[in-house]
């Protein structure tokens, strides 16, 4: 499927904690760069992220979605402040988040208590990557864990952000704006 459309992820149909970071001052650019918080991925990365919530219960763990589709107008903000490609898709190709088809997200216990990763999320340099061994071995036990059920959840990772997981093949979905998905995120 690659219509356009993006659903809303929003509990109770979908069992996770949202914190959208880029709708807060909580990211790398200091200040906000949705003016709402909405959480929406693609059909295809809903069907996706509802597995691995799935394989995460079975864990007794929870996800905490800190980004999933975001607007191409955002992609430009965030590129304009950092224009760093290893860091962040270059607006002129297109991020997988701005197709819908990516999430940013991290491991939760039943309490909320975010499982200890090593790094923060947008933390950019080595220690964000997933071969990182300069964390605890609590730290990379607990970003193996969540690669292994967004793997089995049939999701690809981006090997320098531990956070970072989008679907294969993201390009032949179509990059979207706010206006085009609808989705009454960015400002004004």
């Amino acid at each position: 499927r690659l219509e356009t459309a993006v659903i809303e992820i929003a509990p109770p149909a979908f069992d996770v904690d949202i914190h959208m970071v880029y709708a807060t001052a909580e990211n790398f650019t200091g200040a906000p760069v949705y003016g709402r918080a909405g959480c929406y991925l693609h059909q295809d990365a809903a069907e996706a992220l509802v597995k691995a919530i799935a394989l995460a219960a079975e864990l007794g763990l929870r996800l905490k979605v800190y980004d999933a589709f975001r607007p191409s107008e955002a992609q430009w903000l965030l590129w304009d402040h950092t224009p760093d490609p290893d860091f962040l898709a270059d607006p002129r190709r297109g991020s997988p988040h701005s197709r819908g088809v990516a999430v940013d997200v991290t491991l939760i216990e039943a309490s909320g208590r975010e499982l200890d990763m090593g790094s923060a999320v947008d933390q950019a340099g080595a220690l964000a990557g997933h071969a990182c061994t300069a964390i605890p071995a609590s730290a990379q036990r607990n970003r193996l864990i969540l690669l292994g059920l967004m793997a089995a959840a049939g999701w690809d990772h981006y090997l320098k952000e531990w956070w970072h997981y989008q679907l294969f093949e993201p390009r032949r979905y179509p990059v979207l704006t706010d206006g085009a998905a609808g989705t009454g995120m960015m400002p004004g």
